[in-house]
């Protein structure tokens, strides 16, 4: 049996769609068992409950050979890393309790630093207390920046004809499609081929510059002409909170950003044919955001 958390988002539907496929049991965690009836009808268990809930994650991950382990997000929380803290703690003694002995983690670029980056901080925390754990085989998934984090500067782009954010344009950052990253997870939770804590990095394609982001998406919306604007990092907070984020995940952005500038989110590993995945950023582009752009 493999367990996958967040069955339902963007990584954990698709690790745990390969993992079917792939003809293994599998048993799927979400909040509603709803949204879990899809990978039901292709064979998985489901278990619905909260992730904060020690009892109900450790029943869940009860006999299994491996989990897959992420901090869901809330955009809404009050105090994001608070959230963060309380999701962790609950994971990391359902762990102990249920005696499961292999786990894959969703992490980050960037989370060998323990401040200074935002909400990735909240992943180092977590990367420590799995090492806490005696005996426990963790690869330690650390993703490049999601493609999908460019969705809420369509409407940017749509309402003022400019790209933007707090980030420098010139910097390299590795960018991954989340599709990637489920594949990741899903190979690594069938493989097992890791022991103790471990650091697995998935890079994207590329590494690529938000000026070069921009480039590609206006090519993508035919609007060859659009331009990237870096935001003074008080800005970017108040125009984050005006589109509904809390004050507190707000702050951690920025501060992400200002990390991604300093140059703290970067890979430890260098790009190589390991953490390279295969989706270009370009063909997400053209596939993904340029639909939705044409659709808002």
């Amino acid at each position: 049996m493999i367990t996958i958390m967040g069955a339902t988002g963007n990584t954990g539907r698709v690790a745990a769609s390969s993992l079917l496929d792939a003809g293994k049991k599998v048993r799927v965690l979400g909040r509603s068992g709803e949204r879990l009836q899809p990978l039901v009808n292709r064979g998985a268990e489901a278990m619905a409950g909260d992730a904060t809930d020690t009892a109900f994650l450790a029943r869940a991950f009860q006999g299994s050979e491996a989990v897959y382990t992420m901090i869901p997000p809330d955009l809404a929380a009050p105090d994001y890393r608070a959230h963060q803290t309380r999701v962790g703690e609950a994971i990391t003694e359902a762990v102990r309790k249920s005696g499961v002995k292999n786990i894959v983690f969703l992490s980050s670029v960037g989370a060998q630093h323990k401040q200074g980056t935002g909400p990735i901080a909240g992943l180092h925390e977590q990367e420590e207390r799995f090492k806490s754990i005696n005996g426990l085989n963790a690869a330690f998934l650390r993703a490049g920046y999601f493609f999908e984090n460019h969705f809420p500067t369509l409407g940017l782009i749509k309402q003022q004809g400019i790209n933007g954010s707090a980030i420098r344009g010139d910097v390299p950052i590795p960018m991954i499609a989340s599709h990637d990253v489920g594949e990741a997870a899903a190979a690594a939770l069938m493989k097992l081929d890791f022991k103790g804590p471990t650091v697995r990095e998935a890079l994207g394609a590329a590494d690529l510059t938000m000026e070069r982001v921009t480039h590609i998406i206006g090519e993508a919306i035919e609007h060859p002409d659009l331009q990237y604007m870096q935001f003074p990092y008080d800005a970017a907070l108040e125009g984050m909170k005006a589109m509904g984020l809390s004050e507190s995940i707000a702050s951690l952005y920025v501060e992400m950003s200002r990390g991604i500038n300093e140059g703290l989110v970067v890979s430890t590993q260098g790009r190589n044919a390991h953490n390279t995945t295969p989706t270009r950023f370009e063909d997400f582009a053209k596939e993904v955001l340029a639909i939705a752009f044409r659709a808002m």
